[in-house]
Parts: structure tokens; sequence; C-alpha cells
């Protein structure tokens, strides 16, 4: 049987569109935070996040299931083709695991980012800066278009 389709909101801006779930949460740093049971959140990157990291290659958590975490902390790592990152704890609270499909087959973090393609779950309480959908929607147009300022035009290089 087929899982419920997303409720999303289309967001579009510049070059950039995605479509993004409703009910999730969002952190600052383009995590998504989705609660499946009460207390219990899975974690995945937003389509934003994987745009700038490229076609994720691989990833995995340093800390061990069962540990405690706490909001910011570093629990792994993931890579793309443009980029490396830190996997950052966006719950406070005991670390349930990866997500053994997308450790399996890496490429659902970015083909199915909101269902199949979630990081790693959290049983504890979210992030207090994690936003709705709407606060998210503010940030994502504020981020890009902060990236899409060119402080350097107009100046010829090795000037002041």
């Amino acid at each position: 049987m087929a899982a419920p389709k997303l409720e999303t909101v289309k967001f579009k801006r510049s070059r950039f569109i995605a479509h993004l779930p409703k009910d999730y949460l969002y952190s600052p740093a383009h995590f998504w935070l989705h609660e499946v049971e009460p207390g219990l959140w899975q974690v995945g990157l937003t389509t934003f996040a994987t745009r700038m990291l490229g076609e994720i290659v691989e990833f995995d958590l340093e800390v061990a299931t069962g540990a405690a975490v706490t909001t910011g902390q570093v629990v792994g790592w993931i890579e793309g083709f443009k980029a490396t990152s830190d996997l950052f704890c966006v719950v406070d609270g005991q670390l349930v695991g990866a997500n053994p499909e997308a450790l399996e087959e890496v490429e659902k973090v970015c083909n199915d980012p909101f269902r199949s393609g979630w990081l790693y779950a959290v049983r504890g309480t979210p992030d207090p800066q994690a936003t709705s959908i709407e606060g998210y929607l503010q940030l994502l147009g504020e981020t890009i278009d902060t990236m899409e300022e060119k402080p350097w035009q107009g100046q010829e290089m090795g000037t002041t």
C-alpha cells in the first residue's frame, strides 16, 4: 500500500523550486524534522541542503545508537559531489539510529528526501529554533536572496 501523499507548499525563488511538507519542522541549518510517533523524530536534509551538497555519495553517523545527543552536536557526516558536511543533531534526546534504507541506497536522500531519504532518528525534543513551514519559507527566501547578492560586482580585482 502506498504512503499517503504529503501535503506540500511550493516554494520558488530565482531558479530554485521545492515542494516542502506542511506538517514538518525545519531547522535554520536546512534539516527537516518529522514526528513519526510521539517523541520520535526522523531527521533529513531539505531540498535546499541537498542541492548545495550535490548528488549524495555517502553518509554515516559517528555517534552510537542509544547515545544521548544534544542540539548542535555533530552526529555524523555526509558527502556529496559538491561538498562534504557535518551532520548536526536537531533534537535533544537519545539517538535511535541511522536510516538503514538510506545507508544502503544513498540516492534516496535526494530522490525521496521527505520520505525514505531521512538520515537519522532521535527520541526527544526538537531544537527550539526549529520552525514551521511559514518560518522556513521566510528563512529560505532570505538565504537565496543573500546568495544572489554580488557585493564584488562593479569592483575590479586587486583594487580597493
